[in-house]
């Protein structure tokens, strides 16, 4: 199957498929002149999430990653329109406010949702989708880890801080309890703190393939950025935003997240 370029496959042996939907920034040209500034549209990146996660492919693992910014498209909502997070702020298909409720478009400049499904939203998912169906048709189970980060407090979208790990399975909807249960075990034996399906229960991704009956098992890991990067707490601007990437910084939540994929396949394998 052939993809464009702005979409990346790794296919590995093992039943573990990782999606990567907002590691991108890469502004196509076509909106570029529309934005307000590069940094803002860039600004609600999962930071360096592929670099904590590149020993997924070590493991085995099939790796799914879009090199577009999620400000072009978002490949994690509902193309519908309809919200994931029903009375909560929340982002947009084509997102028109970052996170903080910045306007991303100058006036009068706003993105035509339909051209941008259709050249990014579509291809992400039939990629992802055609792999989830390899890998099950090959091992008879399989499990989509959704890869997600986020800054670890924006008053607009939740109160406090952040927990690190914020684990989604749609209520408990899009995977096995003894999966959800295997991953909350391995967060609470380390000095993180841990909630499941709170604020963060799974987007799109996690809902729409989910699907255990059916042999596919989707989780939602959304970490607090301060679990894996430098992070400065509150508001950040192009002098602070984005922290470089400390693999020495990383490692607690990097031993953490290895475990938690290695309790993915083993569950995964268990179930063949």
């Amino acid at each position: 199957m052939t993809h464009p370029e702005f979409i990346t496959i790794h296919r590995g042996n093992a039943p573990l498929v990782m999606s990567l939907p907002h590691t991108g920034t890469d502004l196509p040209p076509e909106i570029v002149d529309d934005l307000v500034s590069p940094w803002i549209a860039r600004k609600d990146c999962d930071w360096w999430i592929e670099k904590l996660y590149d020993v997924a492919v070590e493991l085995g693992a099939s790796v799914v990653r879009t090199s577009i910014s999620r400000t072009a498209i978002d490949v994690n909502r509902d193309p519908s329109g309809v919200s994931l997070y029903p009375g909560q702020a929340t982002t947009e298909l084509c997102p028109t406010t970052t996170f903080d409720g910045e306007p991303l478009y100058k006036e009068g400049r706003a993105p035509d949702v339909a051209m941008r499904r259709a050249r990014w939203f579509d291809p992400y998912h039939a990629a992802l989708g055609a792999e989830i169906a390899h890998v099950r048709e090959r091992h008879g189970t399989v499990v989509l880890y959704d890869c997600h980060s986020i800054r670890s407090v924006i008053p607009r979208l939740f109160e406090g801080t952040l927990p690190n790990f914020n684990i989604g399975s749609n209520s408990g909807a899009s995977c096995a309890p003894e999966l959800q249960a295997d991953v909350e075990r391995i967060c609470d034996a380390t000095d993180f703190s841990r909630v499941s399906n709170a604020r963060f229960k799974g987007g799109y991704i996690t809902r729409h393939y989910g699907a255990p009956d059916k042999g596919v098992h989707a989780v939602q890991m959304e970490l607090a950025c301060r679990t894996y990067m430098p992070e400065p707490l509150g508001p950040v601007g192009p002098e602070n935003w984005p922290s470089a990437y400390d693999p020495a910084y990383a490692a607690p939540c990097r031993a953490a997240v290895t475990d938690i994929l290695k309790a993915c396949l083993a569950f995964a394998r268990s179930r063949a």
